[in-house]
């Protein structure tokens, strides 16, 4: 796991951030961010004073990555980019998460290094991390200017055969008791815009292969948009399913077979395939994933799409 909890007996009293410069290798930045967070506890409680001076009996919570083969795509001096699998997180979401892109990352590039941008577990495909604070800061706030560009690969429901664009606002919804959805289409959300271009139509299984650009960046823009005008992305077990079937994915209840029946396929067919951004030079790179093979992953006994 990750997150590991080790206990010390510190015999003289020193500065906190010193014991954990000497003990883990860190910087001081390093050390005084894992002070920040509350991950030195005394007498079970957190302490967060980065002067403290420590002694005594200690525990101290650090992650330590775990690697399972994941290698990046594309490195530099400052960044990479890994080809997320689906269903992995980004980021650890508690100190229990076994597994997340963090550990890859971290792995490859060390404590300094970080996710800059989020993806949905179950989305595949490019996640850009930095290598060190300066190109986190410098790659956050060109995503929060909107210098990044991104597109996505979609299979959804139905037969798509020109170019549109769905312009909707999008709102964070709080009450779940209705539907399970995070967001709704609403007059009271954040403005969101969402360009789809078609690309291929399966007559067979009745879906079409769809290129996705988020002009803007909300949660579940993409997933939402294309519920809005039915076309839902196969696979979703959230935005077109019943609710009992979305509530039962959320906790963990949804078996493999009763999900592929429900939502058409195996998992979120949603891809993040290609990212262009500015870093000194013009980058462009593209997913070495061929998601067109994804249609595999599609049910193929008889259903019908009312659902």
């Amino acid at each position: 796991m990750p997150f590991i909890k080790k206990a010390f007996t510190i015999k003289k009293p020193i500065k906190a951030f010193l014991f954990i410069i000497r003990e883990f290798n860190f910087t001081q930045g390093e050390a005084q961010r894992l002070i920040s967070k509350g991950r030195i506890l005394i007498d079970k409680k957190s302490i967060y004073d980065r002067s403290a001076v420590i002694d005594g009996e200690v525990e101290i919570v650090y992650f330590e990555p775990k690697s399972r083969g994941v290698k990046p795509i594309f490195t530099t001096k400052d960044f990479l980019i890994f080809d997320k699998p689906s269903g992995v997180l980004v980021h650890p979401n508690t100190m229990a998460t076994e597994y997340s892109m963090l550990d890859e990352i971290r792995t490859n590039s060390g404590q300094n290094a970080n996710a800059t941008h989020r993806i949905d577990m179950e989305t595949s495909g490019l996640l850009l991390a930095s290598r060190n604070k300066s190109a986190e800061r410098f790659l956050k706030g060109s995503f929060e200017r909107k210098k990044i560009k991104k597109s996505y690969l979609a299979w959804v429901k139905g037969k798509i055969d020109k170019p549109f664009y769905v312009e909707e606002p999008i709102k964070i919804r709080d009450d779940y008791t209705t539907n399970k959805h995070k967001v709704e289409i609403s007059k009271d959300g954040k403005y969101a815009k969402t360009d789809f271009i078609p690309l291929e139509y399966d007559k067979k299984l009745d879906t079409t292969l769809v290129e996705c650009s988020p002009i803007t960046g909300r949660t579940h823009q993409i997933r939402i948009h294309l519920f809005h005008v039915k076309h839902n992305i196969l696979g979703d077990p959230i935005y077109g399913t019943t609710f009992e079937d979305a509530n039962n994915y959320l906790e963990g209840k949804l078996s493999k077979k009763d999900r592929l029946v429900a939502t058409k396929a195996t998992r979120l067919l949603l891809h993040a395939n290609s990212i262009s951004f500015s870093y000194g030079c013009k980058y462009e790179i593209f997913s070495k994933v061929d998601f067109r093979k994804m249609r595999d992953e599609i049910y193929k006994g008889g259903y019908s799409w009312d659902i």
